[in-house]
């Protein structure tokens, strides 16, 4: 563990700055570039939030304490604080807490005002465009403060979700596990949802990298976010992204979404189950399960999340809709020699609804592995097609180095076919996508592995779930200067554009090499000039 940590920080053009590490000095690093704005409105657009209050105006972050741990830029100078009128609130909403004690009032004697720390708060809660405006308080604490004085002595606070808008910079893996260690250590104990930034380019860093946190990069042309996976395991991280250029700001974004479903959790929109509905795997798992997947989005059996997206870009209309959508028990349960074959069994018991979310405990042994079944019926559905996501989530449990292995697999039920899985080694995350999906009849498997792997014999774990009809988008073609502005509704779907010249018998279709844009509530692909006639099809 890291000891005695001395703030050491850098600002560099939105990047950690490298700096040698001793073993008791913590380095932690804004990730910062330009003046503190206000949440861009297109940008609540294209994370669903808009979309969500169009249907429900409460959904605000109402009743939740949150916290915001801000790095100083300078020990001399002091600032990492939020200046209450900046961030769009009033200075009753806050309590400001580092070393030197505690503060109701703003100024004080603690600190500094800290434009970062207003920006990260605009986005997270401010009452114009923030993501949950209405939070019940925020604790801004001073973040070697935190990490020293409640993270790494397991001392809990009162905010459910706590944004970490900043990164140790390139530790060794030796620190960046430590870092880890402690981390999930506190959450397995506390329960507290982080979400922490991975960076701005280069190697993914702690806390971003930490198995129980939700690890948040960022998204959008220009966007300057850390890729995956990490240096010490290649474990898959960011675990999701959202539209900024920033790390600084796309974290706030999820932290803020993350509110807003315990506020949803805690009044019951997921059904009387508020304990399951709030707990961190929970909101973790609904978060990643709801996310838009980029056109070039892609992930591997053994690798579940996209090494630049994570699971996608924030949606928290779609994560809304499945937590609404209420708990879906596990059909039936399985207990099988470890290591033995589970196909689809004959007593099945389909869940009623194609999208919904579930929380349950599972136990294995050393002899055996246990497998929780869930049957779906999709072979009367109006849709030709359909997408399928799905996310599971556990915790590394305290004090351990490794996971439980836990895996995900779908099932054709009528034929016993193996139609995807998730299988990862090393991750506590297990996802799949599968965009375009016949009907028919499935058996969505979440295995426990006993064995040698087994880490302890029971093991509590979230599973967010949808079945999206496919609908086929309608395509737009508009001009933009001389450049070719195609478009098209953004849905869970994933759709490729394809162009040719003509439109002749046998005619030859080409995917277009641009990557397409989510932005508002459409995917956007920006073309060169071209000189002959183009035609656009969009596939699968």
């Amino acid at each position: 563990m890291i000891a005695n940590p001395v703030s050491s920080i850098a600002r560099q053009q939105g990047r950690a700055c490298p700096l040698p590490i001793p073993a008791v000095v913590l380095v932690l690093a804004f990730l910062f570039l330009g003046a503190a704005l206000p949440c861009p409105a297109g940008n609540l657009d294209t994370m669903g939030v808009t979309r969500l209050r169009a249907n429900d105006p409460t959904l605000t972050g109402s009743g939740i304490s949150v916290a915001q741990a801000e790095a100083q830029n300078d020990t001399n100078i002091n600032d990492w604080e939020v200046n209450p009128p900046n961030a769009g609130q009033t200075p009753s909403l806050f309590t400001w807490i580092n070393t030197n004690g505690s503060s109701a009032s703003f100024p004080n004697s603690l600190g500094l005002e800290s434009s970062h720390a207003d920006q990260v708060g605009n986005i997270f809660y401010g009452s114009a465009a923030g993501v949950a405006p209405a939070v019940l308080h925020v604790d801004n604490y001073e973040a070697d403060y935190f990490i020293a004085s409640n993270v790494y002595v397991g001392v809990g606070i009162s905010g459910k979700v706590v944004n970490q808008s900043f990164t140790f910079g390139y530790l060794t893996v030796s620190h960046q596990q430590s870092v880890d260690s402690s981390y999930d250590d506190y959450v397995a104990a506390n329960g507290t949802l982080f979400c922490s930034a991975v960076n701005n380019g280069g190697h993914v860093c702690a806390p971003g990298t930490d198995y129980n946190c939700i690890g948040v990069g960022c998204y959008g042309v220009g966007a300057n976010s850390s890729t995956g996976p990490t240096v010490d395991n290649g474990r898959c991280k960011p675990d999701i992204v959202a539209p900024s250029m920033e790390t600084s700001f796309s974290t706030p974004c999820v932290a803020g979404a993350a509110t807003v479903l315990l506020q949803a959790a805690a009044r019951g929109d997921g059904g009387a189950n508020t304990s399951a509905a709030g707990d961190a795997r929970a909101i973790k798992a609904l978060l990643l399960n709801g996310a838009i997947k980029p056109g070039d989005w892609s992930h591997t059996t053994n690798s579940p999340l996209d090494p630049r997206y994570g699971a996608g870009v924030l949606n928290l209309f779609y994560s809304h809709q499945q937590l609404a959508a209420g708990q879906q028990p596990f059909s039936v349960s399985q207990t099988i020699p470890a290591g033995g074959p589970h196909p689809p069994g004959t007593n099945r018991n389909d869940l009623p609804s194609p999208l919904g979310w579930d929380f349950q405990t599972i136990a294995s042994s050393p002899a055996h592995d246990v497998v929780n079944h869930y049957y779906f019926d999709s072979s009367t559905n109006p849709a030709a097609a359909l997408t399928l996501t799905a996310t599971l989530v556990w915790n590394r449990a305290a004090a351990q180095t490794n996971i439980n292995q836990l895996a995900l697999f779908l099932y054709n039920s009528a034929n016993s076919n193996l139609v995807a899985a998730s299988v990862s080694a090393v991750d506590n995350v297990q996802h799949l996508y599968l965009p375009s999906l016949a009907r028919g009849q499935y058996d969505m498997q979440v295995v426990k592995y006993g064995g040698a792997s087994e880490v302890s014999p029971s093991e509590t774990y979230a599973l967010a779930y949808q079945f999206y009809p496919i609908s086929p988008p309608l395509l737009h073609v508009s001009l933009s200067g001389t450049n070719v502005m195609v478009s098209w509704p953004w849905t869970p779907t994933v759709f490729n554009l394809q162009q040719t010249t003509n439109l002749a018998p046998f005619v030859s279709w080409n995917p277009v090499a641009a990557v397409g844009l989510i932005t508002n509530t459409t995917v956007l692909v920006t073309l060169s000039p071209i000189a002959a006639a183009g035609f656009y099809q969009l596939s699968r």
